[in-house]
C-alpha cells in the first residue's frame, strides 16, 4: 500500500504522523492515482457543498430568485464569518423572505482566528448567520421556497429537499442513493458516506461538465474565491492563484476535494485521524504530484500557496519549534 502522510516535527524528531488516503480519478471513471485506501468510505462533510447547491441551478431556483454569483459561491462555502460573508448570507435570506430564525445551523466560533479574536474583543453575540454553513443553509431554504416545500425540518432526512439533494449526490458520484449511508453533519444537515474514489469521480465530473449548472457554479466559485473560504485559507488562495484551473473545497474531519477541469481530474482525500489542520498540506502534496506527473508544473504554479504545504508549528511565544510537512508518494496507474 502506497503511503501519503503528514509529519509533525519538533526539533530533530518526527513527533506525530497523520496518515492520508487519497484518490485521483478521471471523469471517465479511471483511477489515475491513489494513496492509502482509495475505497475508504468517509463522510463527505463540507466538500459536498457544490453538489448540495447544484439543485438550486438545475431546478431553476437561482434564476427564479435572481441569485447572484456571490450568493451561489457562498452556498458552496465554508466561510470564515468575515463581514462580507455575513453580508451576502443576510442578503440571500432577505431575498427569499427568511430570517435567521429559519436557519437550522447553529453558531460556532469563527474559523478565522482573526475574526474569532474580534468576536471576543468586541463582545459580539454569535448567531446562526455566523455559521460557516449559513450560505449553504440559506441556499437550501431558497430551493425549498422555489418548490413550495415546507421550511420546517428542511435539514432532516426524509424532507423533500434532502431527498432532492441525495438524488443529485447519487447522480454525480455514481452510487445509488439507497446505498449511501447518511448521518447528521455539524451544521445539522444531512451528510453522505462515500468511498473516496466516488467523491473524486464526482469532482472530476463537476470540473469537466459542460452543461449550464456545473459551469455556473464553477464560475461563481472561481470568480469569488474569497466567499468560498476566507482570508488566508487554502481554498481561497488556491482558486485565486489558479482561477478556473483548480476548484477546491475543504470538509471537516480531514476531508479535502478538488477538481482540475482542464485535466478532467478529481481529487478526494481523508486524513485518517480526522485532523483538518493537516489536510491542506495533504491536498497540496497530491496536486503537486499530479501536475508534475502531467508535465504541467509550470502551468499549475503552486508557489503562491506553498506556505500551506509546509506549515510552522509555534510555541506560545510565537517561536517556530517544528513543522508540518508532507511525506510519502502517490501510486500512479499508467
Amino acid at each position: 500500500m502506497t503511503e501519503l502522510r503528514i509529519e509533525a516535527t519538533r526539533g530533530d524528531l518526527i513527533e506525530s504522523v497523520h496518515r492520508v488516503s487519497a484518490a485521483v480519478v478521471h471523469a471517465d471513471g479511471r483511477l489515475v492515482a491513489a494513496a492509502g485506501d482509495p475505497a475508504r468510505v468517509a463522510y463527505w462533510r463540507s466538500a459536498a457543498k457544490p453538489f448540495q447547491a447544484l439543485p438550486l441551478v438545475v431546478d431553476g431556483a437561482a434564476d427564479a430568485l435572481g441569485m447572484t454569483g456571490e450568493e451561489l459561491a457562498l452556498a458552496c462555502a465554508s466561510h470564515s464569518s468575515e463581514p462580507r460573508h455575513l453580508e451576502v448570507a443576510g442578503g440571500l435570506l432577505r431575498r427569499i423572505g427568511a430570517t435567521e430564525a429559519e436557519l437550522a445551523c447553529g453558531p460556532h466560533p469563527p474559523i478565522s482566528a482573526e475574526v474569532a479574536e474580534r468576536v471576543v474583543r468586541e463582545g459580539l453575540t454569535l448567531t446562526p448567520l455566523w455559521s460557516n454553513c449559513s450560505g449553504k443553509h440559506a441556499g437550501m431554504l431558497a430551493l425549498a421556497r422555489h418548490h413550495d416545500w415546507r421550511w420546517a425540518g428542511y435539514e432532516r432526512p426524509g424532507h423533500p429537499l434532502q431527498d432532492r439533494i441525495l438524488a443529485e449526490v447519487a447522480r454525480w458520484t455514481g452510487v445509488r442513493g439507497e446505498a449511501i449511508p447518511i448521518a447528521t453533519d455539524g451544521c445539522a444537515a444531512v451528510t453522505f458516506g462515500l468511498p473516496l474514489s466516488a467523491m473524486a469521480l464526482a469532482w472530476a465530473r463537476f470540473g469537466a461538465a459542460t452543461d449550464p449548472a456545473p459551469v455556473r457554479l464553477r464560475a461563481a466559485m472561481s470568480a469569488h474565491p474569497d466567499l468560498v473560504a476566507g482570508t488566508g485559507r487554502l481554498c481561497t488562495e488556491l482558486m485565486g492563484a489558479l482561477p478556473g484551473r483548480v476548484v477546491a473545497k475543504i470538509g471537516a474531519a480531514g476531508i479535502y476535494c478538488a477538481a482540475l477541469p482542464e485535466l478532467g481530474l478529481g481529487v478526494a482525500l481523508k486524513v485518517a485521524d480526522g485532523d483538518s489542520e493537516v489536510s491542506p498540506p495533504a491536498l497540496l502534496a497530491v496536486l503537486a504530484a499530479v501536475v508534475e506527473r502531467a508535465g504541467l508544473a509550470a502551468r499549475y504554479d503552486l508557489a503562491p500557496v506553498a506556505h500551506h504545504g509546509t506549515q510552522p508549528i509555534l510555541n506560545t511565544r510565537g517561536v517556530r519549534v517544528g513543522t508540518l510537512r508532507a511525506a510519502g508518494v502517490l501510486r500512479f496507474h499508467d
